[in-house]
């Protein structure tokens, strides 16, 4: 047998025994001078980090990312600079609301982020599986967060709450109905699309600006699981999107999406009936079709979760040249929680980490000490700490600024002074759904509402009657019938493919993330 290498504390002294501790004779007791001890103990103390707020389960892989097609005309970031250029790319997916032991197979929403290590610095597509989300305005979003957390008294998960502030915010229908839908839960993250969900912009080289949105299709089909087989299977096991992740890895089986973008003219936005910027609404593809730009394949499990997944932090505010922001009320606020929210969780120094350590061949900034400074960034020159200064120390690049963005309008808080349309396009989407896809939806509502008020049962027929008055008797009826036990509506296991995937729907509403173009 070959000698085994020394074992030694993290100062890189060898330790003597990892078994026996120091004591005062057979019986003990122990001694405080065993430091090596006191060491293992410390440091087991602190082996969990705080979960993240939301998203606290998740699955993560590593890749690349491959251009297929030419889109120069749209955007100068050097990652789609040509085809056949590739781009390694970490991925994390997650569930929403769960906590970090929740079971993998929960009706949630899922989230779809992916990090880009690009020869200019890192760009994150921080998104989710939906195209749409439950509110438009951030400072909607922490109380949304507490709805679908533990209530502070009961500490068990309120669908009364839940449903209680959907019914007051009617621009959560849209996501909602995907939520209850056959794609409510994936059967796991290689069955699911991703989406940037927001409105981004992209500049081209002569400073032309356009609005986008990121769709990465799954190649491998869209599979769900129903209520019914979700909780057999979760009696089964909790990991099993985590299984399935890794074994198909394993197994060589390396899972695909196809990106595309739809693109918007900058001035398209002052003529749309509807917000292009507002995060409840989605772009018919009839007006802007969606257009092919590459491929990302996942082929590599990490060799340690808790390094490139669990300390993975993924933030809408990493962008590069040619790829910006808009005036997406949500996204402008996200730019700012998620990094804030890294340096809670991971700390001051969060970006020098492995998972999201840069792979550029220059990273010079003038941040400086705190905690987790392990690393030197004196550029090899100590006097050069802050800027400007005399000592040759790095400067910005006035090649890489953005054209301007025109914006326009008197500074307030809007709100709902404007009339807002919540309904046409989740009434699309509900049209879209075939019989059995209605069925399983009215279940699935049953299911969720149960425990729900009366009061705020009623409130939320009143927002799906504004909808479709099919959508809200359904519901009504299923859940009056499960208030009767009585299981008027059957749930089976049969996996029928959506209107995207017959192709059946008409040309202008083929996909759920789609409605009319006007």
């Amino acid at each position: 047998m070959a000698d085994k290498p020394t074992l030694t504390t993290s100062a890189g002294a060898p330790v003597p025994s990892n078994e026996h501790s120091l004591t005062a004779g057979q019986r003990g007791p122990v001694l405080m001078q065993d430091y090596q001890l006191l060491e293992k103990l410390a440091h087991q103390n602190r082996e969990r980090i705080p979960e993240r707020t939301v998203h606290a389960k998740g699955w993560g892989l590593q890749g690349t990312f491959t251009v297929t097609k030419d889109i120069t005309r749209y955007t100068c970031a050097k990652l789609f600079s040509e085809i056949g250029k590739k781009t390694e790319v970490l991925s994390r997916w997650s569930t929403v609301a769960g906590e970090a032991g929740a079971a993998d197979a929960e009706r949630d929403v899922r989230g779809f982020s992916l990090k880009f290590y690009t020869e200019d610095g890192n760009w994150d597509m921080v998104g989710n599986n939906t195209p749409v989300f439950f509110v438009r305005d951030a400072y909607k979003f922490p109380d949304f967060i507490h709805t679908q957390k533990r209530h502070p008294k009961t500490n068990l998960r309120s669908p009364e709450a839940m449903f209680d502030f959907w019914a007051a915010q009617p621009e959560c229908v849209h996501q909602v109905t995907i939520l209850m839908s056959d794609r409510g839960i994936p059967k796991n993250p290689m069955h699911m699309n991703g989406y940037g969900s927001h409105t981004f912009s992209m500049w081209n080289e002569a400073g032309e600006r356009f609005w986008v949105k990121f769709h990465f299709k799954t190649q491998q089909g869209h599979k769900f699981y129903t209520n019914a087989d979700s909780e057999k299977l979760i009696g089964k096991t909790r990991e099993s999107y985590q299984e399935d992740l890794y074994n198909a890895i394993e197994n060589g089986e390396f899972p695909k999406w196809t990106l595309f973008i739809q693109v918007m003219p900058e001035e398209d936005a002052l003529k749309t009936p509807y917000n292009p910027f507002d995060l409840t609404k989605v772009w018919p593809h009839g007006d802007y079709p969606l257009i092919e730009v590459g491929e990302l394949e996942m082929h590599t499990n990490p060799e340690n979760y808790f390094q490139m997944v669990e300390n993975a932090a993924f933030s809408p505010s990493n962008i590069v040249p040619g790829i910006s922001f808009s005036p997406d009320k949500m996204l402008q606020a996200r730019v700012f929680s998620y990094a804030d929210a890294h340096r809670y969780r991971l700390g001051t120094h969060y970006e020098a980490l492995p998972a999201n350590a840069p792979k550029a061949a220059q990273v010079n900034h003038y941040h400086k000490d705190g905690s987790m400074r392990f690393f030197t960034n004196d550029f090899g020159n100590p006097d050069a700490y802050y800027e400007p200064n005399q000592y040759e120390g790095p400067v910005a690049d006035a090649s890489v600024q953005e054209p301007p963005l025109r914006i326009d309008g008197d500074m307030n808080r809007y709100g709902n002074a404007q009339e807002v349309d919540d309904y046409t396009q989740p009434r699309a989407l509900y049209e879209m759904f075939s019989d059995e896809q209605k069925q399983r939806l009215y279940s699935n509502y049953a299911a969720a509402m149960g425990p729900v008020s009366q009061g705020v049962k009623e409130r939320w027929y009143a927002v799906l009657e504004k909808v479709h008055p099919e959508y809200a008797a359904g519901v009504r009826k299923a859940c009056e019938a499960m208030d009767s036990d009585v299981n008027a509506v059957p749930i089976t296991s049969e996996t029928p493919t959506d209107a995207e995937d017959r192709n059946t729907a008409p040309d202008t509403v083929k996909a759920h993330d789609e409605v009319p173009a006007k």
